[in-house]
This record gives C-alpha cells, sequence and structure tokens, in this order.
C-alpha cells in the first residue's frame, strides 16, 4: 500500500502544464504547410493543436489562441466550400492578403506555445532572508 501512495504523490513527466514536442511542431507547421500552399491539409496540425489545448485544463491561455486559428481556417473552409468559387483547391482560393493572415495567425499560436512552453520549464524563482 505504501508503494501505491508513494507513486501517487510522485508527480510525472506527462502531468507538466506546457505542449508537448508533438504540439509544438504542429503549431509550427501550420505557417509552414499555409505559406507552402497546402491551405487544406493545415487543417491537421490546427486540428493537433486545438485538440492538445482542450484537453488539458492548464493549458487554458492556449485555447483562445488555437481556437482563433481554428475559427478563421473554418470560416476560410467554409467560405471556399459555400462560395461560387471555381477554384479546385483552398490554397488557389485564397487571395495572397488571406494566405499572410493565416499562416501569420499559424505563426503567432505558433510562438505563444513555444512561449508557454518555455515559461512552464523555468523553475520558480524562490525568495530567501
Amino acid at each position: 500500500m505504501a508503494n501505491n501512495e508513494r507513486e501517487k504523490s510522485v508527480p510525472s513527466k506527462n502531468t507538466a502544464a506546457h505542449p508537448s514536442t508533438g504540439v509544438l511542431v504542429a503549431a509550427w507547421a501550420v505557417p509552414v504547410v499555409v505559406a507552402g500552399q497546402f491551405g487544406l491539409l493545415s487543417g491537421i496540425p490546427i486540428v493537433i493543436t486545438l485538440a492538445a489545448s482542450l484537453r488539458d485544463r492548464r493549458l487554458r491561455t492556449l485555447r483562445w489562441w488555437t481556437g482563433g486559428l481554428a475559427l478563421a481556417y473554418a470560416s476560410l473552409v467554409t467560405a471556399w466550400l459555400a462560395g461560387p468559387s471555381e477554384a479546385p483547391s483552398l490554397s488557389k482560393y485564397l487571395s495572397p492578403a488571406a494566405t499572410a493572415l493565416l499562416a501569420a495567425a499559424g505563426a503567432v499560436v505558433a510562438v505563444v506555445h513555444h512561449l508557454v512552453r518555455r515559461r512552464s520549464a523555468v523553475p520558480a524563482a524562490t525568495t530567501g532572508k
């Protein structure tokens, strides 16, 4: 019984309040994929970052940023599919300004993910007198 209590009291690496490396890679993949003219495929890393930020309640700041990116992506996909456009792909449908905005939004989300990860890795400063 003592071993079970000890195992419960020791925090594991999986309970850290920072995004994993895979989520960080997915966040950085969004602007790269959008800028590389693979707009529809950018939904995959967007879903990964959104799911990761919604999964952990300690990552509340990431939820708003990732939710905004997902909303921007979903609105562009909806406009492409519901509109009268004859564009065969999302990347050809997007104007250069919309592409730049979506890539910039992805970069902002990636930077926020990186900052949250960096801040959670730094141990809290202690004040000693």
